[in-house]
């Protein structure tokens, strides 16, 4: 060829060596990124499961603690009442202990009272691994020696919950 096509040179090809190079960061590139998502769909996963399981130990616990701090005879409403403070925390823990001593377990005792708890449903409102919020529908029997007649009463309240030390504790309960 002659002119001035001939004049200039073609484009010198890359090394064959820098091919190689950037085949291999890309390959670890792809590898590093694989790497990074599966982690991070690993960590999402156990996040959901310590979840669905700390949903399912607040709401038996909650349910535990509600017969507990509710149910009495008047005969040990004392003791009865007090393991149940074992299962609280915070200043809700004190508030009960005094609400205990000053009025239920004084009542109680004067009018010869015996409730009974069941709880007939429960959900979780809301949960994370280390608190949760639980709905409680329950059904209360009490008698009395002014009423020997067991009288049934319906009521709902949500208990606050916390996982201390690796037990699920109440920090509130509140009527709905």
């Amino acid at each position: 060829m002659t002119g001035p096509a001939a004049d200039v040179d073609p484009a010198p090809a890359p090394p064959v060596a820098s091919r190689g190079v950037l085949l291999r960061v890309a390959v670890a590139a792809v590898i590093g990124v694989l790497v990074v998502t599966i982690g991070w769909m690993l960590y999402l996963q156990r996040q959901d499961n310590l979840v669905e399981q700390a949903r399912t130990d607040a709401t038996d616990a909650a349910a535990a603690q509600a017969v507990a701090m509710l149910a009495y005879e008047f005969g040990n409403v004392d003791e009865q009442l007090a393991e149940a403070a074992d299962g609280l925390t915070g200043s809700f823990r004190e508030d009960y202990r005094t609400l205990v001593e000053e009025a239920i377990a004084p009542g109680a005792k004067e009018k010869k009272l015996t409730v009974q708890v069941t709880v007939q449903a429960k959900s979780v409102v809301e949960a994370d691994a280390d608190s949760a919020t639980v709905l409680l529908y329950l059904n209360q029997v009490t008698t009395s020696a002014e009423a020997p007649d067991a009288r049934t009463v319906g009521s709902r309240i949500t208990m606050d919950l916390e996982k201390v030390d690796g037990t699920w504790l109440t920090s509130r309960l509140t009527p709905v």
